[in-house]
């Protein structure tokens, strides 16, 4: 894959792709890090686990909506302009949620971060589809995909740490660091030019209303959210067919194949979210843990996923990304069976299982996003990523409200069975997910 005409690629891309991985790295740990400390949150605003799961949720609203804009405005603004944009707004919302002391506050100090923090997943993955080589790219998405899953095993250990010994504002301390990326990412981003475009304001805001009151149906069950998710998502589609260059390009809808890959990414990360959310409030309520003991056990599987990350971008530069999506499949059904039938029993089983789940996640991950960069036209590789990295983060906010709307229904005991009838529901989810794997491969070997 060539670089886009407009820029130059850069010699040093394994630097940078380094670099690139470490930001993400620092912002996922700032997702996974609110998660050991949400029953905190919970206690100390009296809230019900479902609305204080849109801190989590909530955060990945805006990063949906952000991460398609940021990844949209890379056709036409430098990605080095976006990234300091990015980490900037980043860092001071950071600043500011240390002093939150509401759940108002708190809310919107997260929202914020989620603005900024948009900017790094996707954008780190345009650079690798645009300028790293086709042969190496696959390891390229994998570094980022394991500095990713680094960052969900660190950020438990550290949150629960922090949360027990001083208190949840301080998690945004931490994430102040990630200023210091700005002069390096400065130094080794390729120096692009800006180019004349449109981008449509009008249908994000269309795209971004529709995906809230989506999400506010499935966590309320209102209809009145449903009719709401109804009218925008079909101005969306009125305008996507009106002008030109529309914010999601109706190529992209209208290709089968590329849909298909991202129902499959949709059911993995609610998959991986709701589980998320579900370990930390099992651990505390049927096993009495504290967010520090929740960290460690939530360590091990994702530090053996960030590594593994390193083996699974040689196997899909080996052995192509469709042997690697099935072996993704494969493990997160296994991690699904053996939260349903053994983690009553032991702690250790929940660790054991997101040792699979964390693995097969991020093998899910890089190989899908490297799938859709073989397949799109370099002209849709920005956008084909940006909207799948939106597919990302609405599955994650779905996970997570489905995680906690169904512990809920047990009761405010949380019982082991209403734990269970989770992981019952997403054992059918990923089934479904390894489906529609099925027939794209099926529909590739026709092509």
């Amino acid at each position: 894959m060539t670089a886009e005409p407009h820029a130059q690629a850069s010699p040093s891309y394994t630097k940078t792709i380094l670099f690139l991985s470490l930001t993400v790295w620092l912002v996922v740990m700032n997702t996974t890090m609110f998660n050991v400390a949400l029953p905190n949150v919970l206690k100390d605003f009296s809230l019900a686990p479902s609305e204080g799961a849109w801190i989590v949720s909530g955060y990945s609203i805006v990063l949906a909506i952000c991460t398609i804009t940021y990844t949209r405005l890379a056709d036409y603004i430098p990605i080095r302009r976006l990234l300091i944009l990015g980490i900037s707004i980043f860092g001071l919302a950071s600043f500011m949620g240390f002093f939150a002391h509401t759940f108002t506050w708190l809310l919107l100090s997260r929202l914020f971060q989620a603005a900024g923090a948009a900017a790094i997943p996707g954008l780190s993955m345009v650079f690798a589809g645009r300028f790293v080589p086709m042969a190496r790219r696959g390891r390229a998405l994998a570094m980022i995909a394991s500095a990713s899953s680094l960052g969900f095993g660190l950020g438990p250990v550290v949150g629960g740490v922090i949360t027990d010994y001083l208190s949840w504002n301080y998690l945004f301390l931490i994430t102040l660091c990630v200023l210091g990326m700005i002069p390096v990412l400065y130094r080794f981003l390729p120096d692009e030019t800006t180019r004349k475009g449109y981008f449509d304001v009008w249908g994000g805001l269309l795209t971004g209303v529709g995906i809230t009151f989506f999400l506010l149906f499935i966590s309320t069950f209102h209809w009145y959210y449903f009719a709401g998710a109804v009218v925008f998502f079909g101005g969306l589609w009125i305008r996507i067919h009106k002008i030109e260059l529309p914010f999601i390009q109706p190529s992209l809808i209208r290709d089968k194949g590329y849909r298909q890959i991202l129902y499959m990414s949709f059911l993995g990360f609610a998959t991986h979210f709701a589980i998320l959310i579900v370990m930390p409030l099992m651990l505390q309520h049927v096993f009495g843990k504290n967010p520090t003991a929740v960290g460690f056990i939530i360590f091990p599987g994702a530090m053996l996923s960030a590594v593994a990350a390193i083996y699974v971008g040689r196997l899909i530069d080996r052995y192509g990304n469709m042997r690697v999506m099935f072996l993704a499949h494969i493990l997160l059904i296994i991690s699904t069976v053996i939260f349903y039938f053994l983690s009553p029993h032991s702690e250790y089983m929940i660790m054991l299982a997101y040792m699979f789940t964390s693995f097969g996640f991020s093998s899910l991950s890089s190989s899908s996003t490297n799938e859709v960069s073989r397949v799109m036209s370099k002209e849709l590789i920005a956008s084909g990523i940006g909207m799948k990295q939106l597919t990302h983060f609405v599955g994650s906010a779905s996970g997570s409200v489905l995680g906690g709307i169904i512990v809920e229904m047990g009761g405010v005991e949380f019982p082991v069975n209403s734990f269970q009838n989770t992981f019952l529901v997403l054992i059918g989810l990923m089934t479904l997910s390894l489906s529609l794997l099925y027939l794209y491969r099926q529909r590739i070997n026709h092509h």
